[in-house]
Parts: C-alpha cells; sequence; structure tokens
C-alpha cells in the first residue's frame, strides 16, 4: 500500500521562517498537493491512534490563506 502524507499540521503560527519573503516548506507541500493546516493548539492531547482530523473552511475564493475551525473525533 502506497503511503503518503495528505495533510501536515503545526502548533505555530506558520510552518515557514516568515523573516524572509521565500515560502519553502509552503511551496514544496502545496506543490505535492498536501495541505498546510497552522496554528493548531492542544495537540499533545490527541492519542495517536482512532481519530479522525477535520479542518472545516468557510466558502471563500481566491484567497491564499483563511481561517478554519480545526478539531478532531475520538474513536474508541
Amino acid at each position: 500500500m502506497d503511503k503518503r502524507a495528505s495533510l501536515v499540521g503545526i502548533d505555530s503560527v506558520n510552518i515557514d521562517d516568515t523573516s524572509g519573503k521565500d515560502r519553502p516548506v509552503h511551496t514544496t507541500l502545496l506543490g505535492r498537493e498536501i495541505l498546510i493546516v497552522e496554528h493548531l493548539c492542544n495537540l499533545k492531547e490527541i492519542s495517536t491512534e482512532n481519530f479522525l482530523f477535520y479542518a472545516v473552511a468557510p466558502k471563500i475564493k481566491d484567497f491564499g490563506t483563511f481561517p478554519v475551525r480545526a478539531f478532531v473525533e475520538v474513536s474508541n
């Protein structure tokens, strides 16, 4: 079975260093169609197994960045 990431989540404001204008991580991940969810919190509370992650976005077009409602559903 071929496995690869489809989404990367991070508990920081930005996955790239924002001191410059380059965004190499964004370029690499988005170029491979891997979504990025930044500024998450309470990640340590999530078990490494048996959960579903949701990032629900509003209907917005032509934006480079936008907020989402991110949450997990834990399965027993």
